[in-house]
Formats: C-alpha cells, structure tokens, sequence
C-alpha cells in the first residue's frame, strides 16, 4: 500500500469516526426525551472511500399500537370524567343528595304526616322534603347540562388543536420529503412528525400510510382523509347554550360529520369521540331519567275531582295545573316546581297537603273541607303509597319497563355508577395498554445510555488508532523527503 493511499484511507476512518461519534452524543443527549428515536450510524463505501449514513431505530407496528392506544385512553378518560363530574354534583345513595335518597326522605315524611296529621310542624316537614326533592332534581338537570356544555366547549378546543397539528404536521412532513429528496439526514424530522403524530393521535382515532419520497398519508379511525397532501380542515361551531333535548353540532372534515348520530363515518377513539359520547349519548340519557322521575311524581302527585277531571297537586311542571302529556317529557326535571298552593315561602297552606285542594277546592279529598277535620289521614297516606305503586316508565333502552318511583329512582342512581364503573375499568385497561406499547416502543427505538457509551468508547479508540496512523504516515513522509 502506498502512502498517499495509507493516509487517504487514514483519514477517510477518522471522519467516519467522528460522524459515529457525534451520532451517539446526539443520543445520548436525546435518551431523556420520549419522543426521540436511536439514531444509528452506518459506514459505507463511496468511490473507493467511505462516508457515515444517519438512520433510526423505528418499529412501525409498536408505532401503530402506541397511537391506537393513545386514542382509546384519551376517549375513555374524557367519558369517565364527565360522569365523575355528574355523580360528584348529584351524589349517590350513601351521601344522601341524590334524587332516590330525597324520594326516600319524602316517603318517610309523608307516613309520620299520616300517623299524625293534625301536627303541623310534620306537615310542613313533608312539604319541605317535597321540596328538597324538587330541588335536587332541578340540580341534577343543571348538572347534566353543564357537563354538556363544558363536553361542547372542550371538543371546540380539540378542534382547533387538531387543526393546529395538522399545520405543523404538513411542515414537517414537507421537511422530511424534501430531505429525502437531497439525501439530508431526516432522522430529526421524522421524530418531529411521529410526536405530532402521537398528539394528534389523543385528539382523533387515526391511521396513516407511508408513501414514496417519506410523504404519510393520515386518515380517521373511520377511513376518511384527514392529511393527504396537505391538511383537511376540521371544524365544529360550538353551541352557546345547549337546551335539554337539543343534540350538539357535529365535527366536520371537508363537510363530512365524524360525530353524532348522523355521521356516515363515525370517529371510534380519541378525546373527541369520547366528549361526543357524553354530550350526545350518555348525559342526555340520565338526562331523560331524571325527566322521568320528575314525570312520574307529577302523575304520582296529581289530584283528581269528583268528575274525573286531573289537575297537577303537589309537583307542577313550571307552575302549570296541567298533566304532562306522556313521555318523552325533556326538561320537566329542570321545570319541576313545588305548587305554590301548598308551599309557605310563597303563602301556601301546609294543610292543603293533608285535605287535598291544591288545584282548586273542587278536587279537595277532605270531605270535612278544608281545616275542618285536621286529624284526616287518607290523602297523606294515599301520597305515600303512590311512590311505591308501579308506573311506566320510558327513558330509553337501559332503564324501560314498569316500576315503582323509588325503585326507578334507585335503578337510575346505579345506572350512573354502572358507567362510572365501566369507563373507569376501560380506562385503567387502555392505561396498562398504553403503558405496555410504550415501553414495547421504547425498548425497540429508545436509547441505551451504557449501550451508547460503550460505543462511543470503542469508537474513540478507533479514532486515537487512525490518528496515530496519520502520524506515523507523517514521520514516515519526512523521513523519504529528506532522503531525497
């Protein structure tokens, strides 16, 4: 070998050992960062020399899993906080503020009314649990709303979040195309895609195709374009006030709805399938079960006069004398009042309660008449017996069928905390997922700081080798020189 080849080859490793080396302080300084890749460096031959080609360590079908997983925690999690958020306002049957516990309290003061109905001081206690069960009902209505309205707020939130991904996604994957293009090293570019990737992932169920050049196509869980080319805009016009019955606008891509019971192409995962679960799907449902109660005490309540004709009694739907027609009855739990004939803080006799009449004296069930026998304990009794008689009841598939007040009450109390109880267990599954495809993820393309140091260690010898090589290729020209 001569000496200019010697020294060409020489230097040619000393290169390459640098490039090697600074590939793995680039990892080294990337191991904290959960989005970054192991960036690996290649040596390969080039007209009779060698140069350092920059990869990355990468596993598509982790990749895959770990944004699949991303979404469907992002759902659940946004389902279980909205129920959470309902059963903390309306509590459950052992801290005593829920509709069934007030329904409970209103039986039992009815009976001590009827074992004595004379005293008015236990008068007056039924109207005021009559009262706080109008109340708590009129609560949970408002609460069903407002978790609603925050669900119609936040899915406006990830829209724009979404399209401010998308943005930043079409720069970096024009980044990556170009690079490709010129032969740059895009290894950095292509971290900065997968990590929009993955946030864009908690926002909407996606999936993506690799193309020619590095370009990536992205699309819906449910197959609709969402990047390709460029950016698909998304939008959603949120609902100011959103009114009991009323469904709140849909998410649209290019004019098409991804959410909603309308949508041709329904979106499966991610924050904005899960907010639209609950805005749509499961607060309008115990929406309808509180409407339903709320029905069935006006109905259980009611007066009838010697005619037959019905008038409201003790609950009124807004201070109307009038029945509600039937179900579907959207918002009466919100227009659920207590009647002003009988309610003191409005000039009420408590006693009408007792002898009936709160419709007009013609439906009074006294027969003594008003104030006359005020030891009548019939109409008490018979109020207090309507709860626990069977009605019908209509608020959707999971609760339909035929039961008391009490029991319905208590069915829809635990319908809540079923799907509290359901979501939290899908969340806490699709969190060990997520946490196993990322740790999967890591182990395959993360970085290994002693694995890195070693090789920097190695690689550093080798550079001291070549540049004691260089140096003795320099002694050795010095020495023919001056022979010559």
């Amino acid at each position: 070998m001569g000496l200019s080849l010697a020294l060409t080859t020489a230097r040619s490793s000393i290169q390459a050992n640098a490039a090697q080396i600074a590939v793995a302080s680039r990892n080294v300084a990337g191991a904290s960062d959960p989005s970054y890749s192991r960036k690996i460096a290649s040596v390969v031959t080039l007209n009779g020399g060698v140069r350092v080609a920059v990869g990355r360590a990468s596993d598509a079908a982790l990749y895959t899993r770990m944004i699949g997983a991303t979404s469907d925690l992002a759902g659940r999690d946004a389902l279980l906080n909205g129920l959470q958020t309902l059963q903390r306002t309306l509590g459950t049957t052992e801290n005593g503020t829920s509709p069934a516990v007030r329904l409970d309290a209103l039986g039992t003061a009815l009976h001590s009314a009827a074992n004595k109905p004379e005293d008015p001081v236990l008068l007056r206690g039924a109207v005021e649990r009559a009262r706080d069960l109008a109340r708590s009902l009129a609560e949970g209505a408002a609460a069903v709303q407002a978790v609603r309205q925050e669900a119609d707020g936040a899915m406006a939130e990830s829209v724009a979040r979404v399209n401010g991904l998308l943005g930043q996604f079409d720069l970096a994957n024009r980044a990556v195309m170009t690079g490709t293009a010129l032969g740059r090293d895009v290894t950095d570019d292509l971290d900065t895609r997968d990590r929009i990737l993955a946030s864009l992932s908690e926002e909407i169920g996606i999936t993506t195709q690799v193309r020619e050049g590095g370009d990536v196509a992205i699309y819906t869980d449910s197959g609709l374009p969402l990047f390709d080319r460029g950016p698909r805009r998304v939008s959603l016009a949120p609902t100011p006030a959103l009114a009991a019955g009323v469904a709140g606008a849909a998410v649209m891509i290019e004019g098409v709805s991804v959410t909603g019971a309308g949508s041709p192409m329904p979106i499966q995962s991610g924050r904005l399938a899960g907010l639209s679960q609950l805005r749509d799907e499961t607060a309008p449902a115990y929406g309808a079960q509180l409407d339903e109660i709320a029905r069935g005490l006006v109905l259980a309540f009611r007066e009838r006069d010697a005619g037959g004709t019905e008038r409201a009694g003790l609950f009124t739907e807004a201070g109307s004398a009038l029945l509600p027609a039937g179900p579907p009855a959207t918002g009466l739990a919100a227009a659920l009042r207590l009647n002003a004939a009988v309610d003191p803080q409005a000039g009420g006799s408590v006693d009408l309660l007792r002898d009936g009449g709160m419709a007009g004296a013609a439906f009074r069930s006294n027969p003594a008449g008003a104030g006359t026998n005020t030891a009548y304990p019939d109409r008490l009794r018979a109020l207090a017996g309507a709860l626990t008689q069977a009605q019908n009841f209509d608020p959707g598939p999971d609760l339909r069928g035929r039961a008391s007040l009490k029991d319905f009450a208590a069915s829809s109390v635990g319908w809540l905390e079923g799907r509290r109880k359901e979501a939290s267990e899908a969340a806490d599954a699709h969190a060990t997922l997520l946490s196993r495809a990322s740790e999967a993820l890591s182990n395959a393309t993360g970085v290994n700081t002693d694995d890195e140091t070693a090789q920097t260690l190695k690689l550093e010898q080798a550079y001291a080798a070549s540049a004691r090589l260089i140096a003795l290729i320099d002694e050795m020209l010095k020495t023919l020189i001056n022979a010559v």
